[in-house]
């Protein structure tokens, strides 16, 4: 079993930057990606980064690609997202995901586990 809990949303304004983590507990095995969603109201969760947990292989949604970037710190069992040039658009409860998937898995229905999520607004 993991658990997930992610940090680090808030308000800032348009053009700016905040780093989310994701701190997990219980094992992350090495054939697990981790990934981040979001959910704006009204709309469905949608995919915005994953890795692979062994490998740091990276993949990225189109709309975030050269402004977001995840990593992850194996020894402390923590997923990041730093997001830089955050745009209104980018509004919406962030969610951390893990599973034994591939770090280029976009579904939610591919991750095993969830975060609560954490709330990143965007203001023009």
């Amino acid at each position: 079993q993991v658990q997930l809990v992610e940090s680090g949303g808030g308000l800032v304004q348009a053009g700016g930057s905040l780093r989310l983590s994701c701190a997990a507990s219980g094992r992350i095995s090495r054939n697990y990606a981790m990934g981040w969603f979001r959910q704006a109201p009204g709309k469905e969760r949608e995919f915005v980064a994953a890795i692979s947990w062994s490998s740091g292989n990276t993949n990225y949604a189109d709309s975030v690609k050269g402004r977001f970037t995840i990593s992850r710190d194996n020894a402390k069992n923590t997923l990041y997202l730093q997001m830089n040039s955050l745009k209104p658009e980018d509004t919406a409860a962030y969610f951390c995901a893990a599973g034994p998937t591939y770090y280029s898995s976009t579904y939610t229905t591919q991750y095993a586990y969830w975060g609560q999520g954490t709330q990143v607004t965007v203001s023009s």
